[in-house]
């Protein structure tokens, strides 16, 4: 378990405190996924492509429950089950993502994200208008891509 408290930093340069807060693989990774796909749950982060192993998936969800980044609350339908969503915190990392977006779309030939040619073209041309739809979208329960959850 990862037990760093949200004073525990290296240094307060301002690329370091983003890198120890959200810059692992597995947590932009789950931002991701909320962002994009529209999960909520563990088990819906758990079937993600990369693989993330149970306890670096529970690690990393309460992390960023604990900094600020994600709000965990019961499921309404099935009290076994957390629903995780971004925080006004969180949501602040979208146009973080989407800049990672443009620049792997640009030197991965093989993105997946070069399929959206038109949501890729808006967001070369208008990323901050983008950002703040998508952060819009996702504040109110929605995601960018539904149908790939």
């Amino acid at each position: 378990m990862n037990t760093k408290s949200k004073e525990d930093v290296r240094s307060h340069c301002a690329v370091n405190y983003g890198v120890e807060i959200f810059g692992d693989r597995w947590s932009l990774l789950i931002i991701r996924d909320i962002v994009f796909a529209g999960k909520k749950t563990y088990g819906e982060f758990l079937k993600s492509e990369e693989g993330i192993a149970t306890n670096v998936l529970a690690s990393r969800l309460a992390f960023l429950d604990e900094q600020g980044i994600l709000s965990r609350a019961p499921s309404p339908d099935d009290r076994r089950k957390d629903f995780y969503t971004l925080t006004e915190k969180g949501l602040d990392l979208i146009p973080i993502v989407l800049n990672i977006v443009l620049w792997s779309a640009k030197h991965d030939s093989k993105s997946y994200v070069r399929r959206s040619k038109e949501f890729l073209a808006r967001l070369s041309r208008s990323p901050m208008q983008v950002s703040e739809e998508v952060k819009a979208l996702v504040r109110s329960g929605g995601c960018i891509f539904p149908d790939s959850n």
